[in-house]
C-alpha cells in the first residue's frame, strides 16, 4: 500500500491542478527541452500538455514526452490544427509566444482566464498553423545582447506569471475536477501499475480510504 504521507501529497496535487491552463509544444525537438517544459508545467499545476510533431522521429519524442513526468498528461498529435480546435471549443484563449510587431508583454495577459500557451520549435519558432490560431502574441522583454531565450526558459517565465496571477485570484483553492474524475486520477496516481492492470482487465478501481488504502479483496480474481 502507498505511504499515507505520499497519498496526501498526491491528494493535494490533484486539488490544485489547473484544468483550464495548458501548454502546447509546437514541434519542440530536443528531448531535454520537452522534459524541462513538462516539469515546469507540473510545478505550476497544469494537468495536461500537448506535444506536436510533424517529423518521423515522433516515436522517440513520444517516449521522451510521455516519460518526462508521470504527473502531467501528455497529448500527442502530428498537427496543431485539431488540437487548437479542441482548445478553442473548451473556451480557452490561445497565446503564441513569438517576437513580432503586434506582440504584447507576456505579463499584460490575464492568465486567470482559461488559457493555452503555445511554444514553438527551438530555431524557427511557432508554425504558421499556430500563428493562425493565436488570440494574442506574447513576448518576453529583454535588454541585453541576446535576441531570444531557450524555449524551456521562456516557457517557465510565462508559466510562473500565470501561476502568480492564478494564486492571487485563489484559483488554486478550488478543485477543477468532478468527484468521479478526481477519484479516478487519485487511484491512478497512487497505484499506477495496478490501475493499468485493472484497466486492461476491464475492472473498476477499488474505493480508497483517507489513508490511501483499499481492501485487497476488491481487486481479487
Amino acid at each position: 500500500m502507498i505511504a499515507p504521507e505520499r497519498f496526501q501529497k498526491i491528494h493535494q496535487l490533484l486539488e490544485r491542478r489547473q484544468t483550464d491552463l495548458t501548454l502546447v509544444m509546437d514541434n519542440v525537438n530536443k528531448p531535454h527541452n520537452l522534459a524541462a517544459i513538462i516539469r515546469s508545467c507540473d510545478a505550476v499545476g497544469i494537468h495536461q500538455v500537448h506535444a506536436i510533431s510533424r517529423r518521423s522521429s515522433i516515436r522517440t519524442k513520444q517516449h521522451t514526452a510521455a516519460g518526462a513526468s508521470r504527473w502531467v498528461k501528455v497529448g500527442l498529435s502530428d498537427s496543431i490544427v485539431p488540437v487548437g480546435e479542441k482548445i478553442r471549443e473548451a473556451g480557452m484563449q490561445i497565446l503564441v509566444a513569438t517576437y513580432r510587431p503586434d506582440a504584447v508583454d507576456f505579463r499584460s495577459i490575464d492568465y486567470t482566464r482559461p488559457t493555452a500557451i503555445v511554444m514553438g520549435e527551438e530555431l524557427t519558432g511557432p508554425s504558421e498553423e499556430a500563428m493562425n490560431l493565436a488570440d494574442h502574441f506574447v513576448y518576453i522583454p529583454m535588454f541585453g545582447m541576446v535576441e531570444s531565450l531557450n524555449v524551456s526558459v521562456a516557457a517557465a517565465l510565462i508559466l510562473f506569471e500565470a501561476q502568480r496571477q492564478r494564486k492571487a485570484a485563489d484559483l488554486y483553492d478550488s478543485r477543477h475536477f468532478s468527484d468521479a474524475e478526481f477519484e479516478r486520477l487519485l487511484f491512478e496516481y497512487a497505484y499506477p501499475r495496478l490501475s493499468a492492470v485493472l484497466r486492461e482487465q476491464g475492472k473498476p478501481y477499488p474505493q480508497l480510504d483517507e489513508q490511501g488504502s483499499f481492501h485487497t479483496g476488491d481487486v481479487a480474481e
